[in-house]
């Protein structure tokens, strides 16, 4: 059982129709504003992945293409998508790590009151 999304070309709004099989056509109306004259949409489809697979693509060594791990900047936007990938809040002292690379300053720099931590192994 579809739903159909289209354009109302006399509103502009975007507007949801279910029907109850493919093979019949359904007279669409504009829930807004009861037009008829209605434009159909390409809708959005999302593709579920097992959680693996996010973890092969990272490993993978695509995500490290455009890392210039002389620019801090460059390191920031990697870090922010890892962090997105990973799908979880990595917490407040991430966070500034990487405003403060967005702002030009990289890790070895920070190092004056910044705390020892689990990631300071990998130095």
């Amino acid at each position: 059982m579809p739903i159909y999304e289209y354009r109302c070309n006399r509103c502009q709004r975007r507007v949801s129709v279910f029907q109850r099989s493919i093979q019949g056509a359904t007279a669409a109306a504009c829930s807004h504003c009861g037009s008829a004259d209605l434009t159909r949409l390409m809708s959005r489809v999302a593709v579920l992945r097992p959680e693996e697979s996010h973890f092969e693509d990272l490993a993978s060594g695509a995500s490290l293409a455009d890392l210039d791990e002389s620019d801090p900047r460059s390191v920031a936007r990697w870090a922010r998508r890892m962090g997105r990938e990973m799908g979880e809040e990595l917490g407040p002292e991430f966070d500034e790590m990487v405003e403060r690379m967005e702002a030009g300053e990289m890790p070895d720099d920070l190092g004056e009151g910044a705390e020892e931590g689990p990631l300071d192994d990998f130095d």
